[in-house]
């Protein structure tokens, strides 16, 4: 069974105090940061560029978890690997060369993912399995932080886990991820979970608590001791 992860979204963080907030979340028990990229453009909304998520990168060792919702993307993969990434996810539509994208990726020394849209077939990974570290399942439609969770997604990451049986590869869901869902979205296969509100809701005094909540629910569900 593949680790477990909480993975806090720091768009749902405060933007006056980010470096704070990254290290208060890591602090709090979680394990990797989510970085969502956002372009104005391939998603409706603009969030941050490397030279940000470069100025915060040293406030823990923590993973960086990059979601690029941006197009084209190839471009811009050398400036946030320069900036930090440990990880960098690209979406299915978001360059003309799928494969190619993630050859770069590798080749800048990062780990690689693939992110499926809501209305993104999980057949489109089954040619580049090889190729990568995790499968990224979105739970809303990319672009805003605070949405309701989809509930399909449970059908597509229960696909995706029997796509990837087998391969060194975790799955990730993000989008509309709480407490009350955790067991359900880890019984489907996810066990990278990124929650941006329900983490960082009611300020630093309650991230323990909130990550906590969304641990426990999911070890429930996969049999473990949270």
């Amino acid at each position: 069974m593949r680790p477990l992860k909480i993975c806090p979204s720091i768009l749902a963080a405060d933007f006056s105090k980010l470096g704070e907030e990254v290290r208060a979340a890591m602090n709090a028990g979680a394990d990797v940061v989510h970085v969502d990229i956002m372009d104005g453009h391939f998603v409706p909304n603009i969030s941050f560029g490397p030279a940000v998520m470069g100025s915060i990168r040293h406030v823990t060792d923590k993973p960086f978890d990059v979601h690029l919702m941006i197009s084209p993307v190839d471009a811009y993969l050398g400036e946030f690997a320069k900036a930090g990434a440990d990880l960098i996810s690209v979406h299915v539509e978001a360059g003309p060369h799928l494969h190619r994208t993630l050859q770069a990726i590798r080749g800048l020394g990062k780990k690689a993912g693939v992110v499926l849209n809501p209305g993104t077939h999980e057949s489109a990974i089954a040619p580049v399995l090889d190729m990568i570290d995790l499968v990224l399942v979105m739970s809303v439609n990319p672009g805003f932080g605070g949405q309701s969770f989809i509930p399909s997604a449970l059908d597509k990451l229960r696909a995706v886990r029997e796509m990837t049986r087998g391969r060194d590869i975790d799955i990730e869901i993000d989008g509309g991820v709480t407490a009350q869902n955790a067991a359900e979205i880890a019984a489907a296969g996810a066990n990278w979970l990124v929650a941006g509100s329900s983490v960082f809701r009611d300020g630093p005094a309650c991230y323990a608590r909130n990550i906590a909540a969304i641990r426990d629910a999911a070890a429930g569900a996969r049999g473990e001791m949270a």
